[in-house]
């Protein structure tokens, strides 16, 4: 839990007070608070009365060992993150602290890279489950429609308060996906004209030759088939407020046309020669890079300054670090509620997939993805298996594709050994081989020098 100052608080135990120091210096030098215990009983003490994040603790130490002070935790505290260190790397103590309840188990000498890396994943784990058990997803992020606490999330809703409070012309930007309407809406239904009409229009997708004609509307006659007077959405958004979606997609003549519109509030109907007077907001969007757009000349400069008045920009949804937690399980809610059926769990590795994938189709495919889980994952528990292929060959990769054949084959053997509590038998049927080579294969991996 975050303390006063709002920095992660880490508990470091070891006998060694040079080991001490350099971890307390290097966790430090990251914004980290850092306490101190020469012991696991002075340790125990500290964990009553001060709030504690993670504990890194030594393997062996003098009277009650890591071990020890790994259960003490685990019994007592629902809510602490342990890593384990050891100058003394076996099979065994492996096991016995993963059994114990460790999340994380570094060998000593490590860099103070391998240190950093470590800590941040087990913090950031520990922050994703407090997001999803502190409140519920209804209580968290309903400002203006969205789910999320990120401060890259705190900053666009900083933004829309102050655009909803102006007339000004406001561009959207972000991925697709990402929530450009719902910014938007938001804008328009907090602001001044939220009793007039919200008018969204895809401009991607209306064909080019009728583009006009529904934007400005048009006069009976003006070509074949019209046989009545139309109005087109800027006068139906009269008073009120435009969205126009994927500007980017309108040609150069359209822009033209547009750019009228802003200049002088007035619009042409197909086939009029009088102009029509107004009184309307606009607000646009895109997912592409209008200035890249600019210097091929497929946008006209003097639009974009006129739409970029103020300017918004929507970050992806994997920049968004635990807001991905807290939507996981809002659509999961969301989606059960729909079906009629128990609301589903997410294991620790199915959360850490879906937290570590790169999510290309943002919000949208994660809404998708998890529609998908809850309609086919048969019971309440989903896990990795359950996951698209595609998401759980992305998380493969991001765990590291320079180590050797070697580093990869003994990290699995002493996570299989871990599964089953350390009994070898089982651990052979698992992984394939007979016990001897399986004994050969623990004495090579014992024998291996530490790093």
């Amino acid at each position: 839990m975050k303390n006063s100052s709002g920095k992660d608080s880490i508990l470091v135990v070891d006998d060694a007070p040079d080991t001490l120091e350099l971890l307390q210096r290097n966790l430090e030098s990251q914004g980290y608070q850092v306490l101190t215990a020469s012991d696991a009983n002075e340790a125990i003490r500290i964990l009553g009365t001060t709030a504690v994040d993670l504990v890194i603790t030594d393997f062996k130490m003098p009277g009650a060992s890591g071990i020890d002070l790994i259960r003490h935790i685990r019994e007592n505290f629902r809510d602490i993150e342990v890593m384990m260190i050891t100058g003394y790397p076996t099979i065994e103590s492996a096991v016995k602290a993963v059994k114990a309840g460790a999340e994380e188990y570094l060998t000593k000498p490590f860099t103070e890279t391998e240190l950093l890396s470590a800590v941040q994943q087990i913090l950031e784990k520990l922050h994703g489950h407090r997001a999803i058990n502190s409140q519920s997803p209804q209580a968290l992020g309903s400002r203006y429609g969205f789910i999320g606490e990120s401060e890259v999330m705190q900053k666009v809703f900083r933004f829309i308060s102050k655009a909803a409070t102006t007339s000004a012309t406001v561009l959207i930007l972000g991925e697709s996906g990402t929530g450009k309407e719902l910014v938007a809406r938001a804008i328009h239904y907090n602001g001044p004209r939220s009793s007039a009409p919200f008018v969204p229009v895809n401009c991607g997708a209306i064909p080019e030759g009728l583009l006009e004609s529904e934007l400005f509307g048009y006069i009976k006659g003006a070509f074949t088939g019209a046989t009545e007077t139309r109005a087109g959405f800027f006068q139906t958004a009269d008073g009120g407020t435009i969205f126009l979606d994927e500007i980017s997609e309108t040609s150069l003549s359209m822009q033209v046309k547009l750019l009228r519109v802003l200049q002088n509030k007035e619009v042409y109907m197909v086939g009029s020669t009088r102009s029509l007077k107004v009184d309307v907001r606009i607000l646009a969007s895109t997912n592409k890079d209008l200035v890249i757009l600019l210097k091929k000349g497929l946008f006209r400069e003097d639009l974009f300054f006129r739409l970029n008045v103020i300017t918004i920009e929507i970050p992806p949804l994997r920049e968004r670090g635990d807001d991905i937690l807290l939507l996981t399980q809002h659509f999961a809610t969301k989606f059960a509620n729909e079906l009629s059926k128990p609301e589903p769990r997410f294991s620790e590795n199915a959360l850490h997939v879906l937290r570590s994938y790169h999510w290309p189709g943002n919000v949208r495919e994660l809404e998708n993805v998890i529609q998908r889980l809850v309609v086919m994952t048969e019971g309440d528990l989903i896990e990795v298996p359950d996951l698209p292929s595609l998401m759980r060959f992305s998380a493969l990769q991001k765990m590291g594709l320079n180590r050797s054949l070697a580093e990869v084959e003994a990290e699995y053997i002493c996570n299989v050994l871990a599964s089953v509590r350390g009994n070898k038998t089982r651990a052979s049927e698992i992984l394939g081989i007979d016990r001897k080579t399986l004994r050969e294969k623990l004495n090579k991996i014992e024998k291996k020098p530490s790093p």
